[in-house]
């Protein structure tokens, strides 16, 4: 069984189209959801400890219960967690895969955008 991972926004219209694009992308067969509103925001900013490092323990759990060895972040129109313009957003988001890529040199990360259309996009 092949998994991978995303760290994604709560909201449930970008659900469906992340898992899909990431099932095919990462040629797994299950997608491990890590939702937060707003997540690109929270993982950023750095300031909420407590909600960092929630995120990032369930993101070791995923890799080593499920061997998951890519992770997406996703970034998306009209996000109530983080309500702020695309440009904003994919800044946001740079600064998260850096994060992430830094902490976890091996893994592979990518970064999503899901439009007002809710198609999907890599960005990064």
């Amino acid at each position: 069984m092949a998994f991978c991972t995303v760290i994604n926004c709560m909201d449930g219209r970008v659900q469906l189209p992340v898992i899909a694009y990431l099932q095919r992308r990462c040629n797994a067969e299950y997608v491990d959801s890590i939702t937060e509103p707003g997540p690109i925001k929270i993982l950023a900013e750095g300031r909420d400890r407590a909600r960092v490092d929630s995120i990032m323990s369930r993101l070791d759990l995923s890799m080593r219960c499920h061997g998951s060895s890519s992770v997406a972040v996703v970034a998306h129109h009209d996000c109530g967690g983080n309500p702020v313009p695309r440009t904003e957003q994919e800044e946001q988001l740079a600064r998260t895969l850096a994060y992430i890529r830094d902490r976890y040199p091996d893994l592979t990360v990518i970064g999503l955008w899901v439009d007002e259309d809710w198609r999907v996009e890599e960005v990064a």
